[in-house]
């Protein structure tokens, strides 16, 4: 098993390197051998001080597609010259992703185990509160929004955001293979959103949203809702603090082995958004 899985990371360094980095100024062979001397050095040597980035992956039972996302993710990021780190959050998984993450033995990756399964909210909650980096990407562990999208964000944080959020809505987003159904709830839950909870935000649940660290700190600490529907409490807590919010349109791939549940969580969702107008009305984040 532990070899099959360096194979798929090599494979996955590989294969993103050349997608991403063919540069007409460099020879291919040239970029391959700075590309993955950079990664070699990021999974054998631990970063000294703090990250400039923390990348936080939420799993539960992702032991078929943890690799590969973890190869990719470390492909790109130990290309960007930045001391980063990788944060697996596992959410009580019963399959072996946790052993799987552990057996790849790579210096700059954590792994947060839980006990039992306490919803996709609190796993990116613990992942976050114990991120160290000056930024803190959250991101699926499908890389259903390529990690590559990551550069976009980074530019918009330049322009004075504290959080910039990837966004299937915004115009230049680019969606392949969602269902039709899946298309009916999202766009009925955003006219929701919009016109009702009135959050100045045209896709909540996108999972790829990009922090600075004090905004971060400030909102997983008053986070209440660990289900589905976290996202849409992070982003009303974001706007109720202050915090400047841009939306960044991304590529999105609705990849397969998907855990959701639509209809019911659709469902979950609309409950979740009684539930964070009433925490707002009692108080709960007065103190935040």
């Amino acid at each position: 098993m532990l070899f099959s899985c360096k194979i798929i990371i090599i494979y996955s360094v590989l294969r993103w390197q050349r997608i991403f980095f063919d540069r007409k100024d460099q020879p291919v062979a040239s970029q391959f051998s700075e590309s993955y001397t950079s990664y070699l050095q990021w999974k054998n040597q631990p970063i000294s001080g703090n990250p400039v980035i923390s990348v936080v992956i939420p799993a539960y039972n992702e032991s078929e597609r943890i690799v590969p996302t973890i190869g990719a993710m470390a492909s790109y990021c130990s290309g960007l010259g930045v001391a980063w780190e990788l944060i697996i959050a596992d959410d009580g998984s019963t399959d072996d992703t946790v052993k799987i993450v552990q057996e790849l033995q790579m210096a700059n990756v954590r792994v947060l185990v839980a006990e039992r399964n306490g919803g996709k909210g609190s796993a990116v909650q613990r992942g976050v509160l114990a991120a160290k980096g000056e930024f803190i990407l959250f991101a699926d562990a499908d890389n259903s929004t390529p990690i590559e999208e990551l550069e976009n964000l980074l530019n918009r944080m330049d322009e004075g955001y504290d959080l910039v959020i990837g966004s299937r809505a915004a115009a230049g987003a680019q969606e392949a293979k969602r269902s039709p159904l899946r298309r009916l709830l999202s766009g009925g839950l955003r006219w929701i959103v919009q016109n009702v909870f009135r959050i100045g935000v045209q896709d909540t649940q996108c999972g790829f949203k990009l922090f600075r660290r004090e905004a971060a700190m400030r909102i997983y600490n008053a986070q209440t809702i660990m289900g589905f529907s976290f996202d849409l409490e992070i982003l009303y807590l974001a706007a109720k603090f202050g915090y400047r919010i841009a939306e960044q349109p991304v590529q999105w791939i609705d990849a397969p082995g998907s855990k959701v549940d639509t209809t019911k969580e659709a469902q979950r969702f609309l409950r979740d958004l009684a539930r964070i107008k009433l925490n707002d009305l009692r108080g709960v984040y007065a103190n935040a």
